[in-house]
């Protein structure tokens, strides 16, 4: 008989390969999103980001291929930081009053995730274009929004249509209310909670 420990420890280097290889990333990613949220994007060369992050060049173009590469990384960071953020909210019985609950979730996610939020939505870095392909892991990263409105809608509170339609409306409405809250526009949550609830209210049943 052969011994089974060779491909145990065989898989625990794989395992170990492939932790150190998340943890580069993170850290190489972390360090893109520092200097483009202290230096601007004319910062996001090759070498500064190899210098400040402790490694070679070319351990950035073998992960990210190229400097497009290494944004659109960027790009679905963030979105996959706002699908986090949205999973953590505990589920509630209510399917209604879980979908309101996912509203200041997103909220926070947008304020305190400003380098992310930049490149997601206002072009932090002039030229670049994210991918079909990017955008649409981008906006699946979002799903939960049509999950939670698919259930209301089997509960009878939202009239039934196609989820991702309203999904698409109250992102609409939230982020209009969250770029102006940026801009100095606004504060605080009083606006961004009237213009989300009344998108959410436009497609509940009349229960007379």
């Amino acid at each position: 008989m052969t011994s089974s420990a060779p491909l145990g420890l065989q898989g625990a280097y794989l395992l170990g390969e492939r932790t150190s290889h998340d943890e580069l990333r993170k850290r190489l990613l972390d360090v893109a999103g520092d200097l483009l949220l202290t230096h601007g994007p004319d910062s996001l060369t090759m070498r500064r980001i190899a210098t400040e992050a402790g490694c070679s060049t070319t351990v950035i173009y073998t992960m990210f291929g190229s400097k497009e590469g290494l944004a659109e990384a960027l790009y679905l960071e963030g979105f996959e930081r706002f699908r986090r953020r949205l999973e953590a909210v505990p589920l509630r019985k209510d399917p209604l009053e879980y979908l309101t609950a996912l509203g200041p979730a997103y909220r926070e996610a947008c304020l305190e995730e400003p380098v992310y939020y930049s490149l997601m939505f206002e072009k932090a870095i002039p030229g670049f274009e994210p991918s079909e392909r990017a955008r649409t892991l981008a906006r699946a990263a979002l799903n939960i929004l049509d999950r939670a409105i698919a259930d209301c809608i089997s509960a009878g509170y939202i009239t039934p249509t196609q989820p991702r339609k309203i999904a698409d409306a109250l992102w609409a409405a939230a982020q209009g209310a969250i770029s102006l809250e940026r801009a100095g526009h606004l504060r605080g949550p009083a606006t961004y909670d009237t213009v989300t609830t009344a998108t959410i209210c436009g497609y509940l049943v009349n229960r007379r």
